[in-house]
């Protein structure tokens, strides 16, 4: 088994402490680094403007993995599923989202999840293991390096993609020290240099968890609730039992916002279960003082995903008008990608070349 660090699993300071370790100066290590998140390096040979001995002393001392798509995927709305087969064969999916000039890339943080929630094809895998550092960090530079391939012209790589959003397949926070280790990468000025307000996290309701990424980084929150109270929550979202609607709003309540930041909350919509104007009130009462804004997601009809169905369209608007009357910016969020099983909850690693 090979123990030698991969260098995408490092951040800046530990990338610093790595190479000062093998008798390199320290003033090298910012152009290293900035070397390594280039688009199209996937070895060190391709490593730009290194020496050959350096190149040759890194990669007996370290590995530097790369995560060429295994199947790329397109919508009839120009949403793209990407498959990549992982070093142990497992694989993940990841989707980039166009809008207007923006492209949004959903992220996985786990082969398959372990959160068990009942509307979700990916939780129906059962859980399979944490994805590491690099293997985050590397959906974002495929993806670029794909688009890039497609004819896509942008100044710097940086702009390929404007926002990541931690929520494909998997629990984020329960990943957590290697999502973090991620995040800072990614954030990272000699990185990509994505800023807080480019970045989404979204989890189920990891309470603990939730608590920790306010104090340890900035990026923005997303919440899945889909239910107002805990008896429907529950048996939608298992991890209610553990953290209830209260106990997950409290931490929702200190996680600390910048000026004018608000957290998500996404809410799927559910016929006959959650899509009652008695839940839209129930919903606006209990994120009554928290700055937010709610996502109203209409179910992706998943036969494998248990027996549900999606409201009516008249029954989804008039959801949305209670929420709006009692003053929260609500949104109907249509499916993108469902023609490629891309869309949200759908992703469940059987994209196959």
């Amino acid at each position: 088994m090979d123990t030698k660090p991969d260098l995408r699993s490092l951040t800046f300071a530990r990338f610093i402490d790595f190479i000062v370790g093998l008798g390199l100066p320290a003033k090298r290590a910012s152009h290293l680094f900035r070397s390594l998140y280039l688009p199209g390096i996937n070895d060190f040979s391709a490593l730009s403007g290194v020496k050959k001995e350096v190149r040759e002393l890194l990669a007996r001392h370290s590995v530097l993995t790369g995560l060429p798509p295994l199947a790329a995927e397109k919508s009839e709305d120009g949403t793209e599923k990407f498959a990549f087969r992982l070093a142990d064969g497992a694989l993940i999916e990841s989707v980039l989202i166009p809008e207007e000039e923006r492209h949004t890339l959903c992220v996985s943080s786990q082969v398959g999840c372990a959160m068990g929630c009942s509307f979700c094809l990916t939780g129906a895998q059962g859980f399979a293991r944490n994805l590491t550092p690099a293997e985050l960090v590397n959906q974002v530079l495929a993806v670029i390096q794909h688009m890039m391939q497609a004819g896509i012209k942008r100044a710097t790589p940086r702009e390929y993609v404007n926002n990541l959003v931690f929520m494909g397949m998997g629990e984020p926070l329960a990943n957590y020290d290697n999502l973090l280790i991620a995040l800072r990468i990614l954030m990272d000025e000699r990185g990509l240099e994505f800023t807080e307000r480019r970045i989404t996290v979204s989890t189920c309701g990891l309470v603990p968890r939730i608590r920790d990424l306010g104090r340890d980084i900035r990026v923005n929150l997303a919440i899945s609730l889909h239910a107002a109270d805990d008896a429907t929550r529950s048996r939608l979202m298992p991890v209610n039992k553990t953290y209830n609607i209260e106990e997950l709003l409290s931490a929702c309540r200190d996680f600390p916002l910048g000026r004018k930041k608000v957290i998500l909350f996404e809410y799927i919509l559910l016929k006959g279960i959650n899509d009652s104007l008695a839940d839209a009130r129930l919903l606006a009462e209990k994120l009554g003082n928290i700055p937010c804004r709610i996502n109203l997601l209409p179910y992706n009809a998943a036969a494998e995903a248990g027996p549900f169905a999606c409201p009516a369209s008249e029954d989804i608007l008039a959801f949305q008008k209670v929420l709006r009357d009692a003053g929260f910016n609500t949104f109907i969020r249509q499916s993108r990608g469902a023609d490629i099983s891309a869309a949200c909850g759908q992703l469940a690693g059987k994209c196959q070349k």
